[in-house]
């Protein structure tokens, strides 16, 4: 697959509010480990490769462990994270899968146990934000770097 466009070359300016968003939630005052979940799981959902490489990345550099990156995707099982955390990543499934129908009850009152009224709408920002940047990189087909040269089949 090829890249289609580049957002970035072809509309700074749509690309550039969209930073000052995701600086706003950057600068929210929630956990940058909790923002890098949040971002890893809807990437994950939205199957944006590029999204999923860079917060994989960004997420080791400040000290992610390996486990936590591999068990993401079945957190519901796992004591590796923190009721929070889970808290969180609950609220990131259901914002991020909005066509399968409306966050539960049960959702929100999770949600609420472990998070400020300010702190749920900076979240709430935070899972929109990475889902429109999921929305742009996948549908235009950003390529994440190679971290490193695949063999081919005439090479091995």
């Amino acid at each position: 697959m090829s890249q289609r466009l580049n957002a970035f070359q072809v509309a700074p300016g749509a690309i550039e509010a969209l930073l000052k968003t995701q600086n706003y939630v950057n600068e929210s005052g929630l956990e940058h480990s909790l923002l890098e979940l949040v971002k890893m799981r809807a990437s994950q959902i939205n199957a944006c490769a590029y999204c999923l490489h860079m917060h994989a990345m960004d997420a080791r550099k400040a000290g992610e462990s390996e486990a936590r990156l591999y068990l993401l995707d079945a957190w519901h099982e796992s004591e590796l994270y923190t009721p929070r955390e889970k808290a969180a990543l609950g609220w990131t499934e259901a914002l991020t899968r909005l066509s399968e129908g409306s966050p539960s009850d049960e959702a929100f009152a999770e949600l609420r146990a472990h998070f400020s009224e300010k702190e749920c709408v900076d979240l709430s920002l935070s899972i929109s934000t990475i889902n429109a940047w999921n929305r742009l990189n996948a549908g235009f087909r950003s390529r994440h770097p190679a971290d490193r040269p695949r063999k081919t089949e005439a090479a091995a």
